[in-house]
Parts: C-alpha cells; sequence; structure tokens
C-alpha cells in the first residue's frame, strides 16, 4: 500500500425505505487514495460491492463541486464531515488517516423521511419555495443592469443569503429539526431586493405556513444550523425573517 493511500472501516447506515428500521453495516475499504473525494470513495466500495453481487449503498449525488446541495449525509455525527463552510463532494480523503473507522448516516429529521440507506426526501424544501420564494414581476426586454438601483449593503447581503443551496444540514443539526435557517436565507434574499417588494408580505407568511406544515421544528436559537452550513449563511437571516414575519402579521391584521 502506498504510504498516500489507506484502508478504513466504514459503518454505513443501511434502510429499504421510511417504513424499514434500518441498521449499520460494517465494510472495509482498502487502498483508498488521500486524493479521492468522499463520494469518490463511495463509489470505489460500490464498485466492489456490485461486483460481489451485493446491494450498492444508495446516496444523493448531482453536481460534485459543492454547487446542488444534493450529497447530504452525516459523517462521524457532522453534517457534510469534518471541514468546515464545505460540503460532502469537497471533502476529501486526506482528512482522514490509515485505520480509521467512519461512520456515516442520512439525515435524521421528520420532514426528511428516508428515501433509501442515505438518500431522504427533501421536496418539503421545494414546497416550501412554491409557496412564496418567486417574484411576479414583469421584466419585459432586457434592460442595463444598472437601471433598477440597489443600495451595496443589501445587493452584498441578498448574494449571501442566496448563496444557500438548500442542502438541509442546518436542519439536521438543529436539535429541533429547524428549517429556519434556510428559510430565512430564501426569504432574505429577495426581501432586500426591489424586485421581492410585490409579494413581500405575503411571500413570508405563506412560506413560514408552509414550514410549519411540513413538520420543521421551531429555532433553537443555540447557532447549530450556522456552524454546519456548507455556505456559511449567517444568523442574521433568522433574525430579518422574524422582523418580516411580524411586519406582515401587522399588515394583514388591519
Amino acid at each position: 500500500m502506498s504510504s498516500n493511500n489507506m484502508n478504513l472501516t466504514l459503518k454505513v447506515w443501511k434502510q429499504k425505505n421510511s417504513q424499514d428500521t434500518g441498521r449499520f453495516e460494517t465494510y472495509q475499504v482498502k487502498n483508498v487514495s488521500e486524493e479521492m473525494s468522499f463520494l469518490e470513495m463511495f463509489d470505489i466500495l460500490n464498485e466492489e460491492l456490485i461486483r460481489e453481487g451485493k446491494d450498492p449503498i444508495a446516496f444523493d449525488h448531482d453536481c460534485r463541486e459543492g454547487i446542488c446541495g444534493t450529497c447530504s449525509m452525516y459523517i462521524d455525527g457532522k453534517p457534510h464531515g469534518p471541514w468546515q463552510a464545505n460540503t460532502t463532494c469537497q471533502l476529501h480523503m486526506r482528512a482522514y488517516k490509515d485505520g480509521d473507522t467512519i461512520t456515516v448516516e442520512p439525515w435524521r429529521a421528520n420532514a426528511f423521511p428516508v428515501i433509501k440507506d442515505l438518500m431522504v426526501d427533501r421536496s418539503s424544501f421545494d414546497r416550501i419555495i412554491q409557496s412564496g420564494g418567486y417574484i411576479s414581476v414583469n421584466t419585459g426586454n432586457a434592460v442595463d443592469a444598472n437601471a433598477l438601483p440597489v443600495e451595496k449593503d443589501k445587493a452584498d447581503a441578498a448574494f449571501a443569503a442566496a448563496a444557500c443551496i438548500g442542502c438541509g444540514a442546518c436542519v439536521a443539526a438543529c436539535k429541533n429539526s429547524s428549517a429556519m435557517l434556510f428559510l430565512s436565507a430564501k426569504v432574505s434574499h429577495l426581501a432586500l431586493l426591489p424586485q421581492g417588494g410585490p409579494e413581500r408580505k405575503t411571500r413570508v407568511l405563506n412560506m413560514v405556513a408552509q414550514m410549519d406544515k411540513e413538520g420543521f421544528g421551531s429555532c433553537t436559537n443555540t447557532g447549530a444550523c450556522e456552524a454546519v452550513c456548507p455556505k456559511e449563511i449567517s444568523l442574521s437571516n433568522i433574525s430579518r425573517l422574524n422582523g418580516e414575519y411580524i411586519a406582515a402579521g401587522l399588515v394583514s391584521e388591519k
């Protein structure tokens, strides 16, 4: 074995569907290059399982560039693994050493039912977006980029909030499985821009109502969500969400 390669023990959660009780299964993965990504390591393991006629491990992935947010899994008890501001697909095996044991699980939240193994159904996020995460401005023909001025600080804050990739790490880290950081990012980036004005009040009311309907818990105020967010979405967005919600509620009561 090369000095840059390693042998690892994986304890992976296997679950046929949301009704199955599930269990951990142990796998030995040999000759893993430290330059592999975590998902490439899973690819190697799955190829071996398929050759042996065994059921491969189901996990979500798409872009493998830290953009799509689908590579959601707990790694040794932390969403997306040990590196900060990092998705699972961006985690490389140099984070580990020869002989390590790694435990891998799916997100644990009632609103994210397990589809199979490490895959969970996050369509609850989609329904929250559908309830209000859009604008109805008729833009017409293409216009100059500076035709609608936006203050620099608001543009920067909106851009930072829009960086949310909807991976669900915030929900996974929260002891109440709250989706407040996700929701606040979606509400904030539209509320901060003039284009988001027409639906500003109905948006926050509808999206919060849909979040509650999906079964997400309340905010714990512990900051666990921000700590594990791969895009470092700020807790300040939750403060903005609360302000937007209160203001919209006052107007709707008149």
